[in-house]
């Protein structure tokens, strides 16, 4: 990066109060074309956050989150007062997604990132059945739930923690694998992996028991297995304010008031 200031592009969610803001810093800090912005300026929630890293992954281009949103763990606090010395000084994470590799009933195959889990949720009244291998050895023969997922560490506070899966560290190289809601073995709570680990996860009876599989935003129906590994070649870098980092961020969920 060079000595000039980075240039900015505004992108917002489909809310009134992430539109107005977008348009309220683009006439303040001028509004560079997407494909040529050093920093994009996200403004809206996490799920809007995801969908832009989505679209910058491998580009270059830094993402900087502004909360116009509900939750906002990924975002930075608004304030429209000394933006670019903000950017200048934020601390730059480095994200790498998961790839899924999903194969249906009827042989349809589908291939998607997932930045923050791919996840295997049941698709009728009746629970899962599922066998887990981890790099070609079968670790769990039968896992009876609501579902199971792999979580990354930027996807380890959504909702892998809403399924009591652990809270990762950015850095850490590392996944997690967290049951939903789990009926046999009742005790299982799940596993953290290494990140260069390839999970498999193979349906059983899934014209009784049929499963769906998400990656993010994109779901398929039906599946009969479901290959997940991190992505080695994919990247994108989100910053957060200097006050307040990532690793603050970790151990204020972690020990709350």
């Amino acid at each position: 990066m060079n000595s000039q200031a980075p240039t900015l592009t505004f992108v917002s969610a489909d809310t009134p109060d992430a539109q107005e803001a977008a348009q309220r810093l683009a006439t303040l800090y001028g509004q560079e074309r997407f494909e040529d912005a050093d920093v994009v300026v996200a403004l809206g929630g996490d799920g809007f956050m995801l969908q832009t890293l989505h679209q910058v992954m491998n580009s270059g281009r830094r993402i900087y989150g502004m909360n116009r949103g509900t939750v906002g763990f990924l975002m930075n606090e608004y304030r429209e007062d000394g933006l670019r010395q903000r950017i200048g000084a934020a601390i730059g994470e480095t994200i790498r997604p998961l790839r899924m590799h999903a194969q249906t009933a009827d042989g349809r195959e589908t291939d998607a990132l997932a930045i923050n889990e791919v996840s295997l949720l049941r698709q009728s009244y009746q629970a899962a059945r599922l066998r887990i291998s981890i790099d070609g050895h079968v670790r769990l023969r039968e896992l009876i739930c609501d579902g199971v997922m792999v979580a990354t560490p930027a996807g380890s506070t959504a909702y892998n923690l809403s399924a009591q899966g652990p809270i990762l560290p950015l850095d850490a190289p590392l996944l997690a694998l967290t049951p939903v809601s789990p009926f046999r073995p009742r005790r299982w709570h799940g596993a953290l992996l290494p990140n260069r680990s390839v999970v498999d996860i193979e349906v059983l009876e899934p014209d009784k028991r049929p499963v769906n599989a998400v990656a993010d935003h994109t779901e398929v129906k039906s599946v009969v297995s479901v290959r997940i590994r991190e992505s080695r070649d994919k990247t994108a870098t989100i910053l957060f304010d200097a006050s307040h980092p990532w690793e603050e961020r970790i151990l204020t969920e972690q020990f709350p008031n």
